[in-house]
């Protein structure tokens, strides 16, 4: 089921950031329909979704949300990737299946074929050929055991390749700019959950490198179009999963030489960032946050 407000007088609020500056602009914001998860269009539009629906605003603001047809694909949950082409977007579906639609609306078709009770492929990346996606696959067994699997499938439908599957909980998987990594957020560096670090492996699985070690707990890395920085949800220490509505809630920036700096705090989490949203400059950074007044 698509998400909705858990508090009277919330509301969603889009923001674009300036990654150098660190100035904020409101988008737009909505106290009826909670938005979520923006990335960002090569001609200057945001894409979000909501209530189990993809939507486009531009980036500059001063319009209202613009519902982009989906055709008879089921209702969403939160995870949306552009295709390099720009004409089209990958989506995960809450029939746990994967499909890609044109932008304007003219074609659908379903990526994933297998069929398994239970099973859901939550998508997070796509290579810069277009030619491969990344996704998480959890079946309800694996989600109570902490197991979630990073699995990559070719964008025209095709065999599922599983590169972690192993006890531990990793999820969003993203390429990096030239493809040949792919990175994503696991508990593996510790014995105990709720200390979510980031990481990085080869597109087969091997050489699995840890980025981050600090104390709070790292989701959803998403690197700058130069692949000089990586984008990522913060969340407080001991956080189990990325739960929505967290205080403290922090967009981080981790730079080449392992430094990190504080870019934005809010109130969060599921929903702000889970999805790739730099410019397509790599200057500014869009987010959702979700504020109670």
């Amino acid at each position: 089921m698509a998400r909705s407000f858990q508090h009277a007088g919330q509301r969603a609020r889009l923001h674009v950031i300036d990654v150098k500056s660190g100035e904020s602009r409101v988008v737009f914001e909505s106290s009826e329909v909670l938005f979520e998860a923006p990335n960002w269009t090569a001609d200057g539009w945001l894409v979000v979704n909501g209530d189990g629906r993809l939507f486009r605003i531009p980036a500059a603001g001063g319009a209202e949300l613009e519902e982009i047809p989906l055709g008879d694909i089921p209702e969403l949950n939160n995870d949306h990737v552009l295709a390099p082409n720009d004409t089209s977007v990958f989506v995960s579906a809450q029939d746990g299946h994967i499909y890609e639609a044109a932008l304007d609306g003219s074609e659908q078709r379903r990526v994933t074929e297998v069929e398994r009770p239970l099973y859901k492929h939550y998508l997070h990346g796509v290579t810069p050929d277009g030619q491969t996606l990344v996704f998480t696959g959890i079946t309800r067994v694996a989600q109570e055991n902490g197991e979630m699997i990073i699995t990559l499938i070719p964008a025209a439908g095709g065999e599922e390749v599983q590169l972690t599957p192993d006890d531990h909980a990793d999820d969003g998987p993203e390429f990096t700019r030239d493809g040949a990594r792919i990175l994503f957020n696991s508990e593996r560096g510790s014995s105990e959950a709720g200390h979510a670090q980031l990481f990085s492996m080869n597109t087969d699985g091997s050489d699995i490198r840890q980025l981050t070690t600090d104390e709070r707990v790292n989701w959803f890395p998403h690197q700058s179009p130069d692949g000089s920085e990586i984008a990522y949800v913060s969340f407080p220490s001991g956080t189990l999963g990325h739960p929505a509505d967290v205080d403290d809630v922090q967009i981080r920036v981790l730079a080449a030489d392992g430094s990190i700096r504080e870019l934005a705090r809010l109130f969060g989490g599921q929903g702000t960032m889970n999805v790739p949203s730099w410019s397509p400059d790599g200057t500014e950074i869009a987010y959702v946050d979700y504020p109670l007044s």
